[in-house]
């Protein structure tokens, strides 16, 4: 389970900032997959950073009972200097891989197809590599909880039908929180949704409600 309890969240300017997010609440219960919803700069990607303990909100908390993923496809975390072989294995030794990292690592170079560059620096790749690998070496692991910003909009045809596969291949064994402009994605893969619209969250046992609360609000 996650509970979200009364979180607030803006970003600091030189003149102050908005609240990005106010007053959200809502619990995800075990085992349901929720889609977020919400116009450009709404607030989905705080979010995720903030439950997937990449960012902390000004005030509230969010409670996990489970192991929650980071963003999936968040290349942000690479370290460009080094190939992404030793970034694959440094994460892996970081998430307790033990015995399991030589696996982990071919896992992680056959998920994400780009040849030599493996064994070249980060910083050399281009978003599209770097994606691929961080999608990768998000699905390396096993979590509770996976979550997702776009990332089934990562890469050519074939890579995008590998990535909505992977997803696929894990509901029933864990759950997802995911954000996608692709609401069929949201349909086939969620039972619940929220929207986000003025820095508030509206909770949607269904999923097709809060597409439909969200087309509603853009005019759609």
């Amino acid at each position: 389970m996650i509970e979200v309890q009364n979180l607030y969240k803006r970003y600091h300017g030189p003149f102050g900032g908005d609240w990005v997010l106010r007053n959200v609440n809502f619990t995800i219960p075990r085992n349901v997959s929720v889609g977020l919803v919400g116009k450009n700069g709404a607030g989905k990607s705080t979010l995720l950073r903030i439950i997937g303990g990449m960012d902390v909100p000004d005030r509230g908390l969010v409670r996990k009972d489970c192991r929650v993923s980071w963003p999936i496809g968040l290349g942000g975390g690479l370290q460009g200097s080094m190939t992404g072989r030793q970034n694959v294995k440094f994460v892996a030794r970081i998430q307790g891989g033990g015995h399991r990292i030589p696996e982990i690592i071919q896992l992680v170079q056959d998920f994400a197809e780009i040849g030599k560059a493996f064994d070249q620096p980060v910083k050399t790749y281009s978003s599209g590599m770097r994606s691929r690998l961080a999608f990768g070496l998000s699905f390396a692991f096993d979590f509770d909880v996976y979550i997702s910003d776009e990332a089934t909009a990562v890469g050519d045809a074939s890579f995008k039908a590998k990535a909505k596969k992977a997803f696929r291949d894990r509901v029933g064994q864990s759950s997802l929180i995911m954000v996608s402009h692709q609401t069929g994605i949201l349909k086939d893969l969620c039972q619940a949704g929220i929207w986000i619209n003025d820095g508030e969250a509206v909770w949607f046992d269904d999923v097709h409600d809060a597409i439909k609360s969200y087309h509603k609000s853009i005019g759609k």
